[in-house]
């Protein structure tokens, strides 16, 4: 990402629209009050959202991955405990992927 590029930081989308072959997707944060509020707008052409999309779903799963193998590589390092009592690993602090 360049110097010049802006960083949005969202937990949300509040709305998406379509007009004119253009999908604006009006991204959200939770407000002091814990309501969504709008934060910026995602601005993609309609022919080009099935490529964005498939790449943020190629990007879950492989962060669900990671997430798995850590989990799998703690309960290797710890002995193991009920189900019930287990904590949830939580997911690796970083990492990079390339779409």
């Amino acid at each position: 990402m360049s110097q010049n590029s802006p960083a949005l930081f969202a937990d949300g989308v509040l709305e998406a629209s379509v007009h004119y072959g253009v999908t604006r997707i009006t991204l959200a944060q939770s407000g002091s009050d814990g309501k969504p509020v709008p934060c910026g707008q995602l601005v993609i052409p309609v022919v080009q959202l099935p490529a964005f999309t498939n790449s943020l779903m190629t990007l879950l799963k492989q962060i669900d991955s990671k997430v798995k193998q850590a989990q799998q590589a703690q309960q290797g390092a710890v002995p193991a405990a009920p189900a019930e009592s287990a904590p949830e690993a939580p997911p690796p602090g970083s990492f990079r992927f390339s779409g």
